[in-house]
């Protein structure tokens, strides 16, 4: 199993002043990240980890980024236990729901000591997705729907999307709010964008074939622009690239029991 001091090592990165040879450079060790890791929430757990030690601020040396994420939309009833019992905290209802989807923490890395994993969460462990309107109510994925040329409904029936031609959604979206303090796309202002300095937040995410979506967000501390933030359409390739060797029976360290495997 990859622990989080097991990411590929690089030289530091600023985030601020990316550039395309440095998105190069990222594309090739997140694409390593599959290398040691048995299951997918293994290598997603050393993509966030590369990503929060590689980029610094290159004056004091310490991370660009408060918090580092990864998510992927997952059926409720193949979830971890503990994942399941997280998604009926925040909806209980949505047990009864045939088919039922959510939206499951894969990994996290931050500066909070909580953060560095997915235990830790409380509310975003596992999110139930029962309907459109509940997908539409979490802005970072549903910009990043849009992005992607998808609908909420995609995600809620999977089949309506083997309805559409690859020509009417992109395989790679990028979601991106420069401005980070007072966006009607990020809530827990005071809290958590407040509180740790986020300036900016950038989002990468993409289709796999299983037909499942997954997005990784950076909550930086640095101003990204929008050229700095396009460059991620190329990186999220490459994290696609590390995610595609698990099948749909590998993606959680654990099983339904909760045991691991």
């Amino acid at each position: 199993m990859i622990r989080s001091n097991e990411a590929p090592s690089a030289d530091a990165i600023d985030l601020e002043h990316l550039r395309f040879a440095n998105a190069v450079t990222l594309g090739q060790a997140v694409r390593r990240c599959n290398a040691h890791a048995t299951y997918q929430d293994q290598a997603a757990d050393c993509v966030v980890d590369y990503f929060y030690n590689t980029f610094r601020d290159p004056l004091t040396g310490l991370p660009g980024c408060a918090l580092v994420r990864c998510f992927q939309t997952h059926p409720f009833a193949d979830l971890p236990r503990e994942a399941q019992d997280a998604a009926l905290r925040i909806d209980p209802a949505s047990a009864s729901i045939e088919g039922l989807r959510c939206l499951a923490l894969l990994a996290s890395r931050g500066e909070e000591a909580r953060w560095n994993g997915v235990a830790g969460s409380v509310k975003h462990r596992a999110i139930p997705l029962p309907t459109t309107a509940m997908i539409e109510r979490t802005p970072m994925i549903s910009r990043l729907l849009e992005q992607m040329g998808l609908e909420a409904r995609n995600i809620v029936e999977p089949h309506t999307r083997a309805l559409m031609s690859e020509s009417q959604y992109r395989n790679f979206g990028v979601f991106h709010v420069e401005t980070a303090a007072g966006s009607e796309y990020l809530p827990l202002q005071q809290t958590f964008i407040e509180q740790y300095g986020i300036r900016s937040v950038v989002g990468m995410g993409g289709l796999l074939p299983s037909g499942e979506l997954f997005a990784v967000i950076l909550f930086a501390r640095v101003v990204i622009s929008e050229e700095v933030a396009a460059l991620f359409r190329t990186i999220a390739l490459s994290v696609k690239l590390a995610f595609l060797p698990y099948a749909a029976n590998e993606v959680f360290t654990e099983d339904i029991s909760g045991k691991l495997l």
